[in-house]
């Protein structure tokens, strides 16, 4: 079973990704980009869905972290995100983002996504 890493700070979305997602994928939590760095190097998960609005470490800065470990830098990254501006998704992108997704969560739109990254 494929390991998705959810980066996420807000309860209410964090429980919405796990409802979605559990039955299919092994999910590993984390509330803050530090936490994201700690779980994505314990777990080695297959793909992250990172918010970019986080305590301690926002999620662009983790994500920049993240690809500059060679350990790590291979693990696509999808930013889930409030921030729905062009700008957001060019800035999120730059910072070693994979991919974009505006949130409300358009349910269908990320499943394609997560398909289209591990191949299911």
């Amino acid at each position: 079973m494929k390991t998705i890493l959810i980066v996420e700070d807000v309860a209410l979305n964090r429980d919405l990704l796990v409802q979605l997602l559990e039955d299919n994928y092994r999910l590993v939590i984390a509330e803050d980009g530090a936490a994201a760095l700690d779980r994505a190097t314990e777990s080695k998960p297959d793909l992250i869905l990172m918010d970019l609005s986080l305590p301690h470490m926002d999620g662009w800065e983790a994500t920049r972290k993240l690809k500059a470990d060679a350990a790590l830098s291979h693990i696509p990254v999808i930013a889930l995100t409030a921030h729905a501006m062009r700008s957001h998704e060019d800035r999120a992108r730059a910072s070693g983002c994979d991919d974009f997704l505006a949130k409300p969560i358009d349910e269908t739109l990320l499943f394609e996504k997560i398909a289209s990254y591990l191949g299911n």
